[in-house]
């Protein structure tokens, strides 16, 4: 079981490891931009390509970037993710006003997850062109072109380290392999997945809440995670103990109601996380709504920074 002893939070000064560059990055989006505090606050725009126009049919206007941007600056994010031909075409104009998080790889959500691989779309010189302040990669773990996934992700990891840029990796469980262990958000995936993010070599992950997946799942798990039936403030505490010295962004995921979304934040944060990453459950939301709710995350994120 995991202790509820009190958890020490990661910052630069944990990361002696860092080049200046990537330091120098983080610290914008750390203590210049956002709460300024030492926490992250970012909001992700890759779904437009990751599952097609039908996320903005919730709020129309959010299939806008420059109406994303504008929300990201006035809301106080630390950072926007954007595929390269939304930064290349909206960006500019909001240049030095919001950090920017260029994906370098992306994919459709047309062929099954069965055979999962994130391809590359651009490169790390392309986010240092257009003035990014990290860059993002999805890393697909347990899917059967995974071999493929880390011989990608090693050249991007190679470039991020030439020119200085702090490397965000998405870590997904994603595969038949993992839905026959019991499922890709269950306790044994996800944890599985911020530790392999953080041994390839990510400066911060990016994972999905576990969930305690249900009994008849839980028994197809690997030991000792098939006896394991932890809380959800024991579950999150784990993964991101996981992830050793790596920052961790929680996702919000699908959108929720408020008082869900709220106890994510304040779990993940609580357990050590970074800092939170929601993208549906702000823009879909009208404007006034999203900033009502990024309001109240930031009040919880103002509690843990440093």
């Amino acid at each position: 079981m995991v202790t509820a002893t009190p958890v020490k939070r990661l910052s630069l000064d944990d990361m002696p490891h860092l080049s200046t560059g990537k330091r120098t990055r983080l610290y914008r989006m750390m203590y210049q931009h956002g709460l300024r505090n030492g926490t992250l606050m970012v909001l992700p725009y890759d779904q437009g390509l990751e599952h097609g126009p039908r996320d903005f049919f919730p709020y129309p206007p959010s299939g806008d970037p420059d109406y994303i941007c504008r929300l990201a600056i006035e809301a106080g994010f630390s950072a926007v993710a954007f595929q390269y031909g939304i930064a290349e075409k909206y960006i500019a104009r909001y240049a030095g006003k919001i950090p920017l998080i260029l994906k370098l790889n992306g994919k459709t959500e047309i062929p099954s997850d069965a055979q999962a691989l994130s391809p590359l779309n651009s490169r790390v010189e392309d986010a240092v062109r257009l003035g990014a302040d990290a860059v993002g990669y999805t890393l697909y773990v347990g899917s059967p072109r995974q071999d493929e996934d880390f011989r990608q992700f090693m050249e991007v990891r190679e470039a991020a380290e030439k020119y200085g840029m702090p490397l965000i990796v998405w870590s997904y469980p994603r595969g038949e392999a993992v839905e026959a262990k019991g499922g890709r958000d269950s306790l044994w995936a996800v944890d599985y997945a911020a530790r392999v993010a953080a041994e390839l070599g990510a400066d911060i992950v990016k994972i999905n809440f576990p969930k305690l997946a249900p009994p008849e799942k839980r028994e197809k798990h690997p030991k000792p995670y098939n006896e394991l039936e932890e809380s959800d403030a024991e579950r999150i505490r784990r993964v991101i103990a996981s992830a050793v010295n790596t920052f961790v962004l929680l996702s919000g995921g699908e959108k929720g109601n408020d008082a869900d979304v709220l106890q994510k934040v304040r779990l993940s944060m609580e357990a050590g996380a970074i800092g939170m990453i929601f993208g549906r459950n702000v823009w879909q939301r009208p404007y006034d709504e999203a900033l009502q709710l990024v309001e109240q995350i930031k009040q919880i994120l103002l509690q843990y920074g440093r």
